[in-house]
C-alpha cells in the first residue's frame, strides 16, 4: 500500500502522525516549496487510518535504518542486513531506494576503502583516471593518496586535476565500470563539478612539506602561471593564524607598519590579536592609531597589502625559518 503512494502524500501522513513540536523540527528543514506542496497534502487529507500511519510509519523506520547501516558498513553491507531483517519485496524496495541516493555521488564507493588500499588499488592506473578518483574524495584522503604517488606522476594528476571541470557522466561511468569488479557496481547518474585549481590547493595544502616542494618544483618548468595560481590559494592571509610566534615576528622584521595596517585592515579579532601580541606595546598601538585614522580603503589595495605579507611568509616557510602548523615541519623538529 505504502509503495503506491505518492511521497508527499506519506510525507504528510508522516507529520500528521508526530505531534506538533516534532513535525515543526521537520518543516524547518525543508526547502519553501516542499514546505507549501506538503502544507497543501495536509489541508485537503481527511482522517487518516491508523493502517496507513502504521504502513508509512514502517517505510520511514526501514529507510532511516537503511541508511544508518549504509553509513556503518557500506552499501553492500546495507543491503545484506535488509535481505535479512526484511520480507524480499520491501528490502528490494527499500534497497532501490538508498542505492539511487548513494549513486548520487560518483566513487563513493570508495569512501570507506583505507587510503593505503586505495593507493596500491589505484596507483597503476593512468594519471587522468587517479585525478577523475582524487578530485571526488575528501581533500585529506586524496591528499594521502597523492603523498603515495611517484614524483612524477603525483606531477601528472596534479595538472589533470587542476585543468578539470564539468565531467560528462558518461567517463565516470565508464572509469567506474572498469573498477566495478574490484570493489562496487555504484555508477554516477549526475554531472559533477569537481577538480579545478582550488581542488589542488587544499589536497596540497594537508600534503607533507616535501611532497609539495617536489611537485611545484615538477610543475613549475610545465607551467609556472598554475604553480603561482595554486600557491596564491594555498596560504591565504587568515592562515597566518598558524605560523607560530617566533614565526610572526620573523614575518613582521620584513613588513613595514603602512602595509601591515592596510593589511589588518580586514582581518579577524584573533589574527589582530595574534600579530599585536608579537609587537611591542607602542608599535602596536601605533598601528592600531593608523587602522583607525586610515579611512575608507579599496578592497583590493588591502588584498594586495596581504598577499604581500603572505609572500613574505612563503619564502620564509620555503627557506626553512618559520613553521606553518600542519604543514608537516613539525615532524622535522626534535625536542
Amino acid at each position: 500500500m505504502s509503495s503506491e503512494l505518492p511521497g508527499v502524500r506519506k510525507a504528510a501522513i508522516l507529520l500528521l502522525s508526530l505531534g506538533q513540536d516534532d513535525a515543526a523540527q521537520i518543516l524547518k528543514r525543508l526547502t519553501p516549496e516542499s514546505v507549501e506542496e506538503v502544507s497543501r497534502e495536509i489541508a485537503s487529507m481527511g482522517s487518516v487510518g491508523a493502517s496507513a500511519r502504521t504502513v508509512v510509519f514502517s517505510e520511514f523506520y526501514n529507510t532511516a535504518l537503511a541508511n544508518a547501516y549504509v553509513a556503518e558498513g557500506g552499501l553492500e553491507y546495507a543491503k545484506a542486513l535488509l535481505r535479512k531483517s526484511l520480507s524480499e519485496e520491501d528490502a528490494g524496495r527499500i534497497i532501490k531506494q538508498v542505492t539511487q541516493q548513494v549513486q548520487t555521488t560518483p566513487f563513493s564507493f570508495l569512501q570507506k576503502a583505507e587510503s593505503d588500499n586505495l593507493l596500491t588499488f589505484i596507483q597503476d592506473e593512468h594519471p587522468q583516471t587517479i585525478a577523475l578518483i582524487l578530485a571526488h574524495l575528501p581533500p585529506q584522503k586524496a591528499s594521502e593518496i597523492l603523498v603515495g604517488l611517484p614524483g612524477q606522476k603525483q606531477v601528472e594528476v596534479v595538472k589533470r586535476i587542476a585543468n578539470m571541470e564539468q565531467t560528462n557522466p558518461e567517463v565516470i561511468k565508464e572509469v567506474e565500470r572498469g573498477l566495478e569488479h574490484r570493489l562496487s557496481d555504484i555508477v554516477s547518474q549526475t554531472f559533477e563539478k569537481a577538480g579545478g585549481v582550488d581542488t589542488v590547493a587544499e589536497i596540497l595544502n594537508l600534503a607533507d612539506r616535501s611532497t609539495e616542494k617536489g611537485i611545484m618544483e615538477g610543475l613549475e618548468a610545465e607551467d609556472p602561471d598554475l604553480v603561482e595560481q595554486i600557491r596564491r590559494l594555498m596560504f591565504v592571509f587568515e592562515d597566518i593564524l598558524l605560523v607560530n610566534d617566533k614565526g610572526i615576528q620573523a614575518v613582521l622584521k620584513e613588513v613595514d607598519n603602512d602595509e601591515l595596517s592596510l593589511a589588518l585592515k580586514t582581518a579577524s579579532q584573533e589574527l589582530k590579536d595574534k600579530i599585536f601580541k608579537n609587537m611591542s606595546e607602542r608599535a602596536a598601538q601605533l598601528i592600531q592609531e593608523d587602522m583607525q585614522y586610515m579611512g575608507p580603503v579599496r578592497v583590493s589595495d588591502v588584498e594586495q597589502a596581504q598577499q604581500k605579507i603572505v609572500d613574505v611568509v612563503r619564502r620564509l616557510e620555503d627557506a626553512g625559518e618559520i613553521i606553518i602548523a600542519g604543514r608537516g615541519g613539525e615532524k622535522e623538529m626534535v625536542v
